[in-house]
């Protein structure tokens, strides 16, 4: 009886799979890059950090679009691309804000937030994704916006970056509201991730 190799299930990724790894590398070094910031106050790590975003963007939509041409569409490789979207769009947009001064009490829970509606959001697309593409092989439309919508915040934040206005220059400043501080920016997120767990907004699916 031979014995398993190791590392197997690497060997049983796909393509697409691949393309959807590089997109949570790229989550995570934009990770990475904001505890850099952080630490040494370099503003071109920051903004490094914010152009993974994008990059992982483009893996996102290369990872789906490859499955399809290869027909290997698979339960393993979406759980995957969910995963590798918490990090690139829920997780590493909030690390980005908080490197960039969103630090009170308030705007942690908001980040929070933010990110629990990513991941709910994600875990409502897998278990009703066949119900949605109604007896097709495609899902015809989202409910809610979908997770990489955040990108749009992290462009901003880059505006901000590039304009300085960051940490105590942050747009909006900031209020103290009771014990802790909230600064207005972080509503952005709030809204993001609201409309991504609404279930009356629906995005058709090109």
């Amino acid at each position: 009886m031979s014995r398993p190799r190791h590392f197997s299930m690497l060997r049983d990724f796909q393509l697409a799979d691949w393309f959807t790894l590089a997109n949570a590398f790229c989550g995570t070094g934009a990770v990475f890059a904001a505890m850099r910031f952080l630490q040494d106050g370099v503003v071109r790590d920051l903004l490094v950090g914010m152009a993974l975003i994008p990059l992982a963007f483009v893996f996102d939509a290369l990872d789906g679009r490859i499955a399809r041409w290869r027909k290997v569409a698979s339960t393993l490789g979406r759980e995957l691309d969910s995963l590798a979207d918490v990090i690139s769009f829920g997780l590493a947009p909030a690390a980005l804000g908080y490197a960039c001064g969103l630090q009170g009490g308030w705007d942690w829970v908001v980040l929070s937030y933010f990110v629990g509606c990513g991941v709910s959001r994600l875990a409502r697309y897998n278990v009703t994704a066949e119900t949605l593409a109604d007896g097709g092989d495609k899902v015809k439309y989202f409910e809610g916006t979908p997770i990489p919508t955040s990108l749009l915040i992290v462009v901003l934040l880059a505006v901000a970056a590039w304009q300085g206005a960051i940490g105590d220059a942050i747009w909006f400043g900031q209020w103290q509201l009771g014990p802790w501080q909230l600064h207005p920016l972080v509503l952005v997120y709030a809204l993001s991730g609201s409309l991504m767990i609404s279930k009356t907004v629906r995005i058709p699916k090109l």
